[in-house]
């Protein structure tokens, strides 16, 4: 994510999500770790504009095999409403495990100029050159 023209941050959001509940009722969750990951990658970005919003989109406990989650619901509609410049995850496969849940979803984000980062993977569509990356990377 980058300043846009005239130099104003724009906001990046962290989404977590765990598969199972195990484990979600301790202290330091799975949940909380995905999170500090996305906080710590967002902060190291100040220099080039990203700004890390408070709101939380966790998923604790949905499966990887559909969509159905509050939180990514939630996200979508927030992208959608322009209120999300960039999300941030651990890794791809928290956004979602399927190769085509995931491409609907990088759809919405592109519809509404939501850029996305993966911490822990090469993926980052917040070039230009990182944008035709993912077009490879789906459609291979």
């Amino acid at each position: 994510m980058a300043s846009t023209s005239n130099g104003t941050p724009k906001p990046a959001r962290c989404y977590t999500r765990k598969s199972t509940e195990e484990g979600l009722n301790q202290d330091f969750n799975s949940l909380d770790a995905q999170r500090d990951a996305g906080t710590a990658y967002i902060r190291s970005q100040a220099g080039e504009g990203w700004t890390l919003l408070p709101d939380q989109y966790d998923d604790g406990g949905y499966t990887g095999a559909n969509m159905d989650w509050p939180a990514l619901r939630r996200l979508l509609a927030d992208s959608q409403a322009g209120k999300v410049d960039c999300v941030v995850v651990y890794k791809v496969d928290r956004l979602s495990r399927s190769i085509r849940d995931f491409a609907k979803i990088m759809e919405i984000f592109e519809k509404h100029g939501t850029t996305f980062v993966s911490v822990t993977q090469q993926f980052n569509t917040t070039t230009s050159l990182a944008a035709r990356g993912k077009n490879s990377f789906l459609v291979s």
